[in-house]
């Protein structure tokens, strides 16, 4: 596995960067072997609830369309890693059981994915004034990095929404064959948006 590990106004030390190998190492190879990258960014932190004033974020690639998220805070670069670590390290139990119960219950059906096209909206320059669209009036359009579009339940959708710690996920119904969406609400439950 590749792991970077970077900081944002604080420095990272040899012993800082050994203390963070071995935690991914004995947490990925624990729950999910074949992770393929992992990005880890410490930077000063607001002094929260736990008095800490260092963060660390892990973003952890596992492959086959599966992103983790975890995020800590602590005293120090050690503390706040070992919080996000066990944050990691309970999203990949909750997967991993959740895989289990999945494979058990049923023949899993072969995961085709396709590629999804990102495009931009840009406002043309030359059109005509009737035409002009103003930036007060319409949010700018932003693209997402390119992704695959894979057939899962909606219940694996919403595994993979809890797992990401993304806002969003979209993915093609495996029963329907629609494009279906899951998204997380304001009130802190999962949305479910089926066309079909």
């Amino acid at each position: 596995m590749h792991i970077t590990v970077a900081g944002k106004q604080v420095e990272t030390s040899d012993a800082l960067r050994v203390h963070v190998a071995d935690g991914l190492e004995a947490i990925t190879g624990k729950y999910f072997d074949h992770a393929l990258e992992a990005r880890v960014t410490f930077h000063k932190g607001a002094k929260g609830s736990n008095g800490g004033h260092f963060a660390c974020d892990i973003n952890l690639h596992a492959g086959r369309g599966l992103s983790l998220r975890g995020e800590g805070q602590g005293p120090d670069a050690q503390r706040a890693f070992d919080e996000a670590a066990e944050h990691v390290a309970k999203r990949l139990r909750r997967y991993r059981r959740r895989a289990n119960e999945h494979a058990r219950g049923q023949a899993a059906e072969r995961e085709t994915s396709e590629v999804l096209r990102e495009y931009v909206v840009t406002h043309d320059e030359d059109a005509e004034e009737g035409e002009a669209i103003t930036n007060a009036d319409h949010p700018a359009v932003v693209a997402e990095p390119l992704g695959e579009l894979h057939v899962l339940s909606v219940g694996e959708a919403t595994m993979r929404l809890d797992l990401s710690g993304a806002p969003v996920v979209v993915f093609r119904n495996s029963v329907s064959r629609t494009i279906n969406v899951v998204y997380r609400r304001a009130d802190g439950h999962v949305g479910w948006i089926d066309p079909g």
